[in-house]
């Protein structure tokens, strides 16, 4: 049993680092014979285990990242679209224009000037804490982890736009029902139109008749009147306060599910009343934001002034 839980972790740390390297190296014609030089495993291991772990042909998770970063240059900048081909491996304009029709429906010279909602091809993750919890490395960090804090942030008026599924109260429940790869490909081809604050991939949950269900999706200003994706849905939110419950960044691989409980525990038992405050729930979102390395974990929850004397 612990040789095999070693295997999983060997497995999946190794695609993980190929995946990292490809990333890296997708403007530089990268071969399979260069990552296996650059990861220490022969062509085929190489090749075999990511058709494996990721799903697909190495050829293909590069054609499709390819395929994603020129559609974003397209959108956000002004190279011209055959320089945007010929940087990312394109032979010409016309192969590209190809490519673009068959993966999203439209030429690149028309999502230019109409950039519509379409599932890019995401960087994929496939090492979790769990499997390096399952080698046995200690889940403790050098860095010391601290209890939860909060602060009280304010949020303007918006609209949130996304996926709500009254039938999902968490994240895992969520993505068992959903097409993770495509919900999120469409999210990230929306970046652009996103909120400053409930920024893209801002998950979180909602209350309808007293039970919690869980969305996923992105903010956009209040006075966005363009496109919503196919399967999405558009709602306004008031402006609120919320308290948010809160840990530093940290160790993602070693620290997650510590610092995740330890915040959660704190964020569905607090009481804001001894604060002056009342949940302010059944207008607004609950929100949660997860970058373990960048700004650490958050819940927001929303409030109002409490009405009690």
């Amino acid at each position: 049993m612990r040789k095999e839980r070693n295997r999983l972790y060997e497995w999946n740390a190794a695609i993980q680092k190929m995946i990292e390297w490809l990333e890296e190296n997708l403007t530089d014609n990268p071969s399979l014979l260069d990552m296996s030089k650059q990861i220490g495993y022969s062509p085929y291991y190489c090749s075999a285990q990511f058709k494996n772990i990721v799903g697909m042909t190495v050829k293909s998770y590069i054609a499709g990242r390819r395929l994603a970063r020129a559609a974003i240059d397209i959108r956000d900048g002004d190279d011209r679209i055959l320089d945007i081909a010929i940087k990312y491996g394109y032979s010409s304009q016309e192969a590209l224009t190809r490519a673009f029709v068959n993966a999203y429906g439209c030429t690149p010279a028309a999502y230019r000037k109409n950039p519509i909602p379409i599932a890019l091809s995401n960087k994929q993750v496939v090492f979790f804490p769990e499997h390096y919890i399952s080698k046995g490395e200690p889940t403790m960090s050098k860095t010391i982890l601290t209890e939860p804090h909060t602060r009280i942030e304010h949020i303007p008026a918006h609209k949130y736009i996304g996926i709500f599924d009254i039938n999902a109260g968490d994240y895992g429940k969520f993505w068992e029902k959903h097409d993770c790869d495509k919900v999120c490909g469409i999210i990230d081809s929306m970046s652009h139109v996103s909120h400053t604050i409930v920024t893209p991939h801002t998950a979180g949950w909602f209350w309808e008749n007293g039970k919690k269900g869980y969305f996923y999706g992105f903010g956009v200003p209040s006075d966005y009147d363009g496109i919503i994706p196919e399967e999405f849905e558009c709602r306004e939110l008031p402006a609120s306060d919320y308290i948010v419950f809160f840990h530093p960044p940290f160790d993602y691989l070693k620290d997650n599910g510590e610092v995740m409980e330890k915040v959660e525990n704190l964020a569905w038992n607090y009481e804001p009343e001894k604060n002056g405050y009342e949940w302010n729930e059944e207008l607004c979102n609950d929100y949660q934001r997860h970058y373990p390395e960048v700004i650490g974990y958050e819940i927001l929850r929303p409030v109002k002034r409490s009405s009690k004397k």
